[in-house]
């Protein structure tokens, strides 16, 4: 058995001048969703259920296990002398932390977490980059916005029936389950890839009404195609982007959280949950899109900038892509 400490230790042997930043980053974020875990499993019965009474700057009602996980990620990494700054969806602001630390984290603490109460899988998200400013200074707003090729470290935790930790530094993707017992971070998934064909399509097929008439045309095309299928694919949507994404990225599955009519930008934060989700997906053979062009490619200018995301098979994201920059119709594919 490898533990993850185990494993980052050995793959930092293979990188020369490597300083054991990164670990130590990861060894905070481990110790974080262990933590979350157990206070996951007791929610109900220790009174940590339902909402703080308070609303976050996306203008959502902050659950008490939201407003508990960002604290204990901020507490985490304000003492690491390795991290200048963070940034969480939380917040509104960036908070510098140490001016001689030469990495930053973005983090969405517990994604989907109006579903807690109710028991439905969460997640935590995480993206980490170096900085672009001097060192031994303040951290500033655009060390944040990169883009997303320039991470170099984003993954997530799910919270379900066990713990879960996948993680990508651009050599693929690694994931690890946590063994209670032990308190260990084991690894479970050495190499991880996405199915090149899906078994499912995750959305919210009841604000279709809402999307635009090519990406409707899309739908229709899905449908037409599965009704032929000599095995057609299932529609599976949690509500839950963490659950939803691990589940396509291991069965094989094309996600789609789209802008609406109203509001073309998307829900989804682009840099909290688009950016890591992303380069994940595309480290493990799949395809991340904002419909138009490669998430990844898309350019970050507000922190809390939101954004359509449809991840999935390459040759899904394509034919996604004919669609909705053609406007093709169903008749021509």
């Amino acid at each position: 058995m490898v533990t993850l400490e185990q494993f980052l230790v050995d793959r930092q042997q293979e990188f020369e001048g490597a300083s054991g930043a990164f670990s130590k980053i990861m060894r905070d974020l481990s110790l974080g969703a262990k933590l979350i875990s157990f206070y996951l499993r007791r929610a109900s019965l220790s009174g940590l259920l339902g909402e703080l009474g308070l609303t976050n700057v996306q203008g959502e009602a902050v659950q008490k296990l939201d407003h508990l996980a960002n604290t204990l990620f901020i507490r985490l990494f304000s003492q690491n002398p390795h991290i200048a700054g963070l940034a969480s969806e939380e917040e509104e602001h960036i908070l510098p932390t140490n001016p001689h630390g030469k990495y930053v984290v973005l983090l969405d603490p517990l994604d989907g977490s109006s579903n807690i109460d109710v028991g439905v899988p969460v997640g935590t998200i995480f993206s980490l980059y170096r900085r672009l400013t001097p060192i031994g200074t303040p951290c500033e707003e655009k060390d944040f916005l990169q883009g997303g090729r320039a991470q170099v470290a984003a993954g997530y935790v799910l919270y379900g029936t066990s713990t879960l930790l996948f993680y990508t530094t651009g050599q693929g993707v690694h994931g690890f389950t946590l063994e209670p017992a032990a308190g260990e971070f084991l690894l479970t998934y050495p190499t991880v890839r996405m199915p090149e064909k899906s078994q499912y399509y995750s959305f919210n097929d009841n604000q279709l009404h809402q999307w635009e008439p090519a990406l409707q045309r899309y739908i229709q095309h899905l449908h037409t195609q599965n009704r032929t299928a000599e095995k057609p694919q299932s529609l599976r949507y949690v509500g839950s982007l963490v659950a939803d994404v691990h589940r396509n990225l291991l069965k094989g599955g094309l996600f789609m959280y789209p802008g609406t009519l109203k509001k073309p930008e998307g829900k989804l934060r682009l840099l909290y949950e688009g950016y890591p989700i992303a380069w994940l997906v595309e480290q493990a053979g799949g395809r991340a899109s904002d419909g138009r062009m490669a998430l990844l490619d898309v350019p970050a200018t507000q922190i809390h900038q939101r954004t359509p995301l449809f991840l999935g098979p390459a040759t899904e994201i394509e034919s996604l892509h004919t669609f909705l920059n053609n406007h093709v119709s169903v008749e021509k594919v």
